[in-house]
């Protein structure tokens, strides 16, 4: 029997009175909420990450006025100096958006408990109101129109109560992948400063073979020179060797004249020795840290192309696996579209986009840098189609 059914009409009335006042307080209720919430500082961090962006760009400037190729000991001194405030800025970066990631987390947890009493009210009022039948309200009411109104409210609870429950299930996917945005901010942090280190060594290195003198300085670029050409013959060695293994070299492919959109070929160019000239910083570094027209930087950009997240100072090739693992993504021996390819043999291993997967167990892939591939020499765009297994590792991204 419904509880409700003895209940004295002129009740009746006061009840659904109640409904539709506490309708109308829930509804103000779920408007209020979100815009008490927003009240949060989360934003605020967008001006401070917008000038730190800034500040990078200044210092990639500063360091593209000096020359392309340090013919100095104190000119190479000078810029490494400057590439180590560019990923101190990178670095106060990466904490920016830490910080506000934190904020959006916590303005979201907020979210979560104020929809969580309004769908506390929702709920109750829906169990009121559906306690009293159809008969029962139509008696109560003085019109056809007016339990034409009651019964509007009623259904206006229920939608609350969907409208309600969506929205914590949508808060939460957003809560999930913050968690993960806060994963990978964390990760790019802890590459960043591995970088800072390299750097700062690379710098007590250059100043202790060399101990300020031009000449020492002189003999050790023509002998750094050399062997970065030595190393890289066998690199290329070491990739020709995994695609002969595989079955070698199916077909070369027209290719995007685009290039893949990638960017920071202009101004850049790469040498006979396989050195980056040129480049964001007039280095030979892309903007995110790696050698223009290198593999790793057309990698680099072509995953921020795809996800948004470009990633800074993942390292050689071969140390691709590990930082993006590092980052909150997956890795596998299944190729798939729109992932990276690893090559991890040799000095610095090499990495391709994977542009398609086809049945016959071969992947078209796009790359940079292969010895004479799209251009002779080193530092060109090209395309070719090889046998997946030509890759020990793939990024899913």
């Amino acid at each position: 029997m419904n509880k409700l059914s003895t209940i004295p009409v002129v009740n009746t009335k006061k009840t659904a009175k109640r409904i539709i006042t506490a309708t109308v307080a829930m509804a103000m209720v779920i408007t209020l909420s979100f815009q008490l919430v927003g009240v949060t500082h989360a934003d605020d961090f967008d001006d401070q990450i917008a000038k730190i962006e800034k500040q990078i760009e200044g210092l990639q400037n500063e360091a593209k006025k000096l020359n392309d190729k340090a013919d100095s000991l104190q000119k190479e001194i000078d810029s490494i100096n400057t590439q180590k405030k560019v990923i101190q800025k990178r670095i106060n970066l990466k904490e920016a958006e830490h910080k506000r990631l934190v904020a959006r987390i916590a303005e979201n947890e907020q979210k979560i408990v104020v929809n969580k009493g309004v769908l506390g009210d929702t709920i109750a009022s829906i169990y009121l109101s559906g306690n009293i039948t159809p008969l029962e309200m139509l008696a109560s009411s003085s019109s056809i129109a007016e339990y034409v109104d009651k019964e509007t409210y009623q259904n206006s609870i229920r939608d609350s109560l969907v409208l309600t429950i969506n929205t914590i299930k949508r808060i939460k996917v957003e809560l999930e992948q913050q968690q993960v945005d806060i994963e990978r901010v964390i990760s790019e942090q802890k590459l960043a400063r591995d970088a800072l280190v390299a750097k700062e060594n690379e710098r007590l290195a250059l100043i202790n073979e060399t101990r300020g003198q031009q000449a020492a300085y002189n003999r050790l670029v023509s002998d750094r020179e050399d062997q970065k050409l030595k190393i890289q013959k066998e690199q290329q060695n070491a990739i020709e060797a995994a695609l002969l293994a595989a079955g070698g070299v199916v077909n070369t492919l027209p290719g995007d004249p685009n290039k893949g959109g990638y960017p920071w070929e202009t101004d850049c160019w790469v040498d006979g020795n396989a050195w980056s000239h040129g480049g964001a910083n007039g280095n030979g570094n892309d903007p995110l840290g790696y050698g223009c027209r290198q593999c790793v930087s057309y990698t680099a950009w072509k995953v921020g192309q795809k996800t948004g997240n470009f990633p800074y100072y993942w390292g050689n090739a071969n140390m691709w696996p590990a930082s993006a693992e590092s980052s909150g993504y997956t890795t596998g021996s299944t190729p798939r579209a729109n992932s990276v390819g690893i090559i991890s043999a040799g000095e610095y291993g090499h990495a391709v986009w994977i542009e398609a997967v086809h049945n016959d167990g071969t992947v078209d892939v796009s790359q940079y840098n292969y010895f004479n591939a799209g251009g002779s020499g080193w530092g060109h765009y090209s395309e070719m189609r090889v046998y997946a297994s030509t890759y020990d590792t793939y990024i899913y991204f």
